[in-house]
């Protein structure tokens, strides 16, 4: 199981960078940087690609609305260069509140969107003269001023195929990650609920699935934290839960309420969402699920880790993209090579 950890964005970017050097001494695998509306993260994981040596680095994620197919494309080939092979391009649809309010860009047809992204970053990397027909995308340009043509990628890319990771909870778009991509990431990763709400999705893609691509890798996230009185640190994950829960979207098209709700959490779905809406954001953290919070999270005593752990597996994780809670960096870095010992 490889051991992952996000990036935090929030500030501080230099400073963190700095500390990923102890924390790839520590046997961290992968290291993810998000992009929402915030820095962009392609710059900060060329930066972190000149920093690390060992560390993979992958987008965690880059939304598909905001650059074209051949850009991200382009973008992925550039930064595996510079990182000598060891970048993973994570995509996603992220939600109509970014995408239409920040980017500007209609939030139309995300699925059939991001499979023809997939396809046009394949033929970009394996350096063919691009041409697509897709009813999404149509490369080159038909109308315009009709002078486009069919053009390759200049450069050799260090692989022909870099590895893609879907982020989706929704059926089809598991499906479609169990299909196409090298890796699936979900958010309120269940181990216990996994198989009940994703895993009819699963299957489904793995019939259609290219043996070329190998095995699905599945990326779980989760809060870390060691010892027989860490139970505390499980509030610190009440606001991000209620945030996306209560706040990520509108009434009806809301992705990670519908996922709570699958999980069997209806009323307290619907109550954090219609507290969250009304601006009451800690009385809706309040009522975010104690076990909720438990079963998505790595923390307890070694023994209640190691419980886990094995649980983790059994729904097939393959990557464990953690949060080390501590105060200090040399703990945090601690954290890492404890829990890089009981995966291993």
């Amino acid at each position: 199981m490889r051991i992952g950890m996000a990036l935090n964005y929030s500030g501080g970017f230099k400073e963190t960078v700095a500390e990923l050097a102890d924390y790839e001494k520590a046997g961290l695998d992968i290291v993810f940087v998000a992009e929402a509306y915030s820095f962009d993260a392609v710059s900060q994981l060329g930066y972190i690609a000149a920093r690390t040596e060992r560390l993979q680095i992958a987008s965690g994620i880059l939304p598909i609305y905001s650059r074209t197919p051949a850009l991200l494309a382009m973008t992925a080939a550039g930064l595996d260069y510079v990182s000598d092979g060891r970048f993973t391009l994570g995509i996603g649809t992220s939600g109509p509140q970014v995408i239409e309010g920040f980017h500007g860009v209609p939030y139309t047809a995300p699925l059939g969107r991001t499979r023809e992204v997939i396809e046009i970053c394949r033929t970009v990397w394996r350096r063919e003269r691009l041409q697509y027909a897709g009813k999404h995308y149509t490369l080159p340009l038909e109308g315009g001023t009709g002078l486009g043509k069919p053009l390759k990628l200049i450069n050799h890319p260090v692989r022909e195929r870099i590895p893609i990771v879907i982020a989706a909870i929704g059926p089809k778009n598991v499906q479609l990650a169990a299909e196409l991509a090298e890796g699936w990431e979900p958010i309120f990763f269940v181990p216990e609920k996994a198989g009940d709400v994703w895993g009819a999705s699963l299957a489904a893609g793995r019939e259609r699935r290219d043996p070329a691509l190998g095995e699905l890798d599945v990326i779980a996230q989760a809060m870390l934290a060691i010892g027989d009185d860490v139970d505390d640190v499980l509030e610190l994950g009440r606001s991000m839960a209620a945030l996306y829960i209560g706040g990520m979207g509108a009434k009806g098209r809301n992705f990670y309420n519908d996922l709570a709700r699958r999980y069997g959490y209806e009323k307290e779905a619907e109550q954090i969402q219609d507290l969250y809406l009304e601006g009451r954001k800690k009385e809706a953290e309040a009522l975010v699920p104690r076990d909720l919070l438990e079963r998505m999270s790595l923390v307890g005593s070694e023994g209640h880790i190691r419980e886990r752990l094995a649980a983790l597996r059994e729904a097939g994780v393959t990557t464990l993209n953690v949060a080390p809670m501590a105060r200090t960096h040399e703990e945090r870095v601690k954290l890492i090579e404890k829990i890089r010992e009981l995966a291993s």
